[in-house]
C-alpha cells in the first residue's frame, strides 16, 4: 500500500524507553502524529483511555478482529494489542506522517502491508540496566518483572529484522537519533516522490 505519508513503527522490550522517546519526539515534531493502539490490559499508573491506549475487554477486541478492524494484532505478555485500520489509513492518504508504538510482531506485520514503513527498534544498553529501569518505575511485581526480562531476550533477538536500531543509554542521544531517522526518511527519493509528487512531475521525474 503506497501512501504519501510516512509510517514509522517503534518497537522495544518493556523498560527500554520506547514510550518516553516517542512522547518527546512528538513534542518536537509537529508533522508527526501517533496512532493510539487498542489493548486488553488494564491501565498502568497515570495512563488514560484514548491517550496511551484504547483500553477494551477481550470479547470486544475479538469482535474487532472478526470485523477486520485491525491492520495487525498480537498477544504480548498475556494481553492483546492491535492497530486500528481507520486510525492510520486516512492520515497516510492525506500525506501525514504517523508513528506507531508497537511490538515486534505487529511491526513485521505492518511491513508486509506497508513496504515503505520504517521499522525502528529501541535497545537498552545492557540487561542490568533494563532490569533496573523496570524496577525503578515501580509498576510491576517481582514475578512480573522476571517475566518481562524473559520476554525481553526473545524480543531483542528480533532487532535484526528492523531498519534502524537505537541504543537508549542516554535519553538525549537516543532522542536525537530517533529524530535523525525520521528526518532522513522524509528525504529519501521514494518518500519525496510520494509526498511531493507535483514537484517531481514538474521536473519530468515521474
Amino acid at each position: 500500500m503506497e501512501t504519501p505519508g510516512n509510517l514509522f513503527c517503534v518497537a522495544a522490550p518493556s523498560g527500554a524507553g520506547k514510550s518516553s522517546l516517542v512522547k518527546a519526539l512528538l513534542e518536537l515534531d509537529s508533522r508527526l502524529d501517533v496512532s493510539v493502539s487498542h489493548t486488553t490490559r488494564a491501565p498502568r499508573g497515570q495512563e488514560q483511555d484514548g491517550r496511551e491506549y484504547w483500553f477494551v475487554d477481550e470479547p470486544s477486541f475479538r469482535v474487532m478482529i472478526e470485523r477486520g478492524e485491525f491492520f495487525e494484532w498480537a498477544q504480548v505478555h498475556g494481553h492483546l494489542y492491535g492497530t486500528s485500520r481507520k486510525a492510520i489509513e486516512a492520515r497516510l492518504e492525506r500525506g501525514e506522517d504517523v508513528v506507531l508504538e508497537i511490538d515486534w510482531q505487529g511491526a513485521l506485520q505492518i511491513k508486509q502491508l506497508f513496504p515503505h514503513a520504517v521499522l525502528i527498534f529501541i535497545l537498552p544498553p545492557s540487561w542490568e540496566e533494563l532490569r533496573q529501569r523496570l524496577t525503578r518505575r515501580g509498576e510491576d511485581r517481582a514475578e512480573v518483572i522476571e517475566t518481562r526480562m524473559t520476554n525481553a531476550r526473545q524480543e531483542v533477538a528480533q532487532a535484526r529484522h528492523f531498519d534502524f536500531v537505537i541504543i537508549n543509554a542516554l535519553f538525549e542521544t537516543a532522542l536525537f537519533d530517533l529524530k535523525t531517522v525520521v528526518h532522513s526518511q522524509r528525504l529519501r527519493y521514494a518518500a519525496q516522490m510520494r509526498n511531493r509528487s507535483q514537484v517531481f512531475s514538474a521536473l519530468n521525474l515521474i
